[in-house]
């Protein structure tokens, strides 16, 4: 059996960097989102703007491990990292006031990961 996962050589380097801050720091947040990033990529998340506004509460950081797609409207402002936006989805967050963020921008901005809700 062929196995699957990813072969981006960045999403790879991600990977390992969050396992290993999930190691040295103990923080299981960072695995859990390495965990959903190993997924192949038809099995990996995939959020529209209309479900993080529903779920997420204003100025709070959120992970996607996956794609953010434009689907729906974002009404509150949010920190949002994801490993893919469409390039609607980065309009509308921009629009609404909203920060885009790489998830490995946030490991270094926030290595404790504190206050970080994943949604996918």
């Amino acid at each position: 059996m062929k196995t699957t996962g990813p072969t981006n050589p960045s999403l790879l380097g991600l990977i390992s960097e969050l396992k290993k801050q999930s190691i040295e720091k103990k923080i299981p947040l960072w695995k859990r989102i390495a965990t959903d990033l190993e997924r192949p990529t038809r099995d990996r998340r995939i959020v529209n703007l209309s479900r993080i506004d529903r779920y997420a509460k204003e100025n709070e950081t959120v992970v996607v491990p996956g794609k953010v797609l434009a689907g729906g409207d974002l009404n509150q402002k949010l920190t949002i990292a994801a490993f893919k936006f469409s390039g609607a989805a980065k309009d509308k967050i921009q629009k609404s006031g909203s920060k885009i963020v790489q998830i490995s921008e946030l490991l270094k901005e926030d290595p404790k990961g504190k206050k970080i809700r994943i949604i996918g």
